[in-house]
């Protein structure tokens, strides 16, 4: 698990093929790697990633196939920067929110503006996902918890303060790019949590629907 709070940049030094999965290298910078042991998770652009070698300066880790087909690894390459927070302790200031690591789909940005020193985003994300996303609450986009500022319909707006920018990828970041988008966990969970004893029958990609609400008496018929 993890908190979207950044801790360091690091660069994608090298990917080797391995069939349809591929290993890369990541150099994590100024990310202080004493206490990470093989095995341990590092996420990196907001993949949970475990580390399989570590040389020093970096960490090797393998990355399935299924990753690279439904995030921005697609498209990474030698030289990326990327955005790395490792895994929290019971100790860690829980300072953004509640992150698994585990990436739900790809949002594009439409449009990057200034609004005074901050940076203003718009996010074109899947129609699949704006179910999960919702005005002033937390989303995590390439590994940084952000809050959504507006909302309209699966397009979301975030406001980046100077610091953040900095800090994380965010700084290079242009209309165009991909970025990897994983919803609040809460909201995954009270979606299953709806379906109630009809969880066992209801196939995952029918979900929570308006009858199934209205039945529920969360709606009025």
């Amino acid at each position: 698990m993890f908190t979207g709070i950044i801790q360091a940049m690091g660069q994608v030094a090298a990917i080797e093929p391995k069939g349809l999965d591929s290993r890369f290298y990541i150099k994590t910078g100024t990310l202080e790697l004493a206490d990470v042991a093989i095995g341990d998770s590092i996420a990196t652009n907001g993949i949970c990633l475990t580390a399989i070698s570590l040389p020093g300066d970096g960490f090797w880790a393998d990355v399935s196939a299924e990753t690279l087909a439904k995030t921005s690894f697609k498209s990474i390459k030698v030289g990326s920067q990327v955005n790395l927070e490792k895994a929290l302790l019971p100790t860690t200031h829980l300072g953004g929110h509640i992150v698994s690591g585990h990436v739900d789909g790809l949002g594009k940005i439409i449009e990057r503006s200034h609004a005074g020193r901050s940076i203003h985003f718009k996010i074109q994300a899947p129609d699949d996902l704006a179910k999960y996303i919702a005005s002033k609450g937390s989303i995590c986009v390439n590994g940084i918890s952000l809050t959504v500022n507006e909302l309209n319909g699966a397009v979301f707006e975030l406001n980046i303060v100077p610091h953040t920018l900095a800090e994380t990828t965010l700084v290079s970041a242009n209309s165009g790019d991909e970025v990897n988008l994983e919803v609040d966990i809460i909201a995954r969970y009270l979606e299953r949590l709806l379906l109630g004893d009809k969880a066992a029958q209801v196939s995952p990609q029918q979900g929570v629907t308006m009858a199934l609400l209205a039945e529920n008496g969360f709606l009025s018929r």
